[in-house]
């Protein structure tokens, strides 16, 4: 081995200093990475995007075989557009016992104490093997995990467990909601707005469809959340963005409403688009269709993230309670590429520095305390893998 070492808090720094924005390329992070794992003597499998622009990073440390554990975290992150820093958010700046910059706790914190805990990982002799799966454009769907886990599962060795690095102070979840997000495309048929009746008006046909969605959320919000365990305490429907119109003389023809929803981990994942649909047809068309048997209303779904479905006394949960030095799980409301990692057949949870509380704000900071937290969390790892 010929790498030099470098320590948790100048890693973070040198990955902080990639401008890794969802919009942008992550390849000179990646590029970066992958050198380095190499001054190690560690191979590295790169997994572009369709487009080669970017990539998902794994890399095996120890033995070759079907076990081990992956220590899984995204390499983008969201924009600072239009948010007030006050310091370079792509420059670490230390104060008040806590690193400032874009990406520090979410979550390039994680991604850069397993990259400074690489050397140590090299030199034990280890039973079962850590894998790291670096990914992109989680911030916009977890799209670089899905085919990160397809080309795990197809070509390589299947780990057994996976913590995902989010931040969670370093408590330890084992439950989250699912994601599914859609666009409803509702065409109906234009007409001057002196003669409303000759026409068809689909935003209008958006407003009642709208109001189905809030009569929905207001259900999911009664029907709550019996493990008491998620905030918000129920499954949650929002509307994100609508489009539609083209004057206000004219009865419009398009308008597209963008919504998503956020199921509990229990939740069937049709139910809610299943009623949407029957709305549609039963209260909606027909009235359209009355002028026009050309009106539809077309909904689809753009992007779905799976729940991490609570497993007490699994092999995730188990190892990470141990390492972490704790005795309770909890449950968070965002998603991740848990879900994803638990449905190819491995156990997952996550366990993470920082505070979600920081992530996607202006001065996004990682406390320093939780830097040493999660190295000793990863040094207990190792100890465990001896």
């Amino acid at each position: 081995m010929t790498g030099a070492t470098i320590g948790p808090r100048d890693m973070i720094a040198r990955l902080v200093g990639f401008d890794t924005t969802s919009r942008l390329s992550n390849l000179p992070l990646i590029d970066f990475v992958r050198n380095y794992l190499a001054d190690f003597s560690i191979d590295s499998t790169l997994v572009h995007s369709h487009d080669g622009a970017k990539a998902n990073l794994y890399a095996t440390i120890g033995p070759l075989k079907e076990d081990g554990i992956v220590l899984s975290g995204h390499t983008d992150t969201v924009p600072v557009d239009g948010q007030d820093w006050s310091s370079d958010p792509f420059t670490i700046s230390e104060r008040d016992d806590r690193l400032y910059g874009r990406g520090t706790c979410d979550m390039k914190g994680f991604i850069a104490i397993a990259l400074a805990m690489v050397p140590e990982f090299a030199a034990r002799p280890l039973t079962s093997p850590i894998h790291l799966a670096f990914s992109f454009d989680e911030e916009v769907g977890c799209l670089g995990a899905r085919s990160l886990i397809e080309h795990m599962v197809e070509h390589l060795p299947r780990p057994k467990i996976a913590i995902i690095g989010e931040p969670t102070n370093m408590t330890v979840v084992n439950a989250h909601k699912d994601y599914q997000g859609f666009i409803t495309d509702i065409t109906g048929l234009e007409a001057h707005s002196s003669a409303t009746h000759l026409g068809a008006n689909a935003i209008m046909a958006a407003s009642e469809y709208i109001g189905e969605l809030t009569r929905i959320r207001e259900e999911m919000e009664a029907r709550g959340d019996p493990s008491g365990r998620f905030d918000p305490p129920h499954t949650t429907v929002h509307v994100g963005t609508i489009d539609g119109g083209t004057a206000v003389n004219i009865v419009p023809r398009h308008c597209g409403v963008h919504w998503e929803c956020r199921g509990l981990p229990d939740l069937d994942r049709e139910e809610i688009p299943s009623r949407l649909d029957a709305f549609s047809r039963t209260h909606i068309l027909p009235k359209m269709r009355a002028v026009s048997a050309d009106c539809r209303v077309e909904t689809a779904c753009t992007n779905v993230v799976p729940p991490l479905v609570p497993q007490p006394g699994c092999a995730a949960e188990r190892l990470a309670l141990r390492l972490a030095r704790q005795n309770d799980t909890y449950a968070v409301s965002y998603g991740t590429e848990a879900g994803m990692f638990q449905e190819a057949g491995m156990s997952a949870v996550i366990c993470g520095p920082g505070s979600i509380e920081q992530a996607h704000k202006p001065d996004e900071y990682l406390a320093l305390d939780q830097i040493t937290q999660c190295a000793l969390f990863m040094e207990r790892l190792v100890s465990e893998l001896r």
